[in-house]
């Protein structure tokens, strides 16, 4: 599983990204085509299965990016990546849920045990 975290910033009309622990740069026209190049150049880096990305604004010049490859698809995105390398990556926690106990059903009409009726 590789995770890939990128500062971007944007100066003028074009974003540019460097990875915040690695060599890997980039930069685009846009917020959306750069997310579209990130995820390419850390796929061109050797790490292959799933894909998940996030661009989250800092200021409306600047940003971070990352890219999560392998791992639980569902996992969700907490500063650090921490959730996707915490995340189950079997049904063996889904397959150990406690069972839901049922409960007595009430009677429809308790009014009738008071020897009266709301409606007479």
């Amino acid at each position: 599983m590789g995770v890939y975290t990128f500062v971007c910033k944007k100066s003028g009309a074009e974003w540019s990204a460097k990875q915040h622990d690695g060599d890997l740069e980039c930069s685009a026209d846009s917020e959306h085509n750069l997310t579209k190049q990130l995820v390419q150049t850390a796929l061109n880096s050797g790490d292959s299965g799933a894909v998940q990305s996030s661009f989250s604004y800092i200021t409306p010049s600047s940003a971070v990016a990352q890219v999560i490859i392998g791992g639980a698809v569902a996992a969700s995105f907490v500063g650090d990546g921490a959730a996707a390398a915490a995340a189950p990556s079997g049904g063996a926690a889904a397959a150990e849920a406690p069972k839901e106990e049922k409960k007595p059903e009430k009677e429809e009409s308790e009014d009738e045990d008071m020897g009266f009726s709301l409606f007479d």
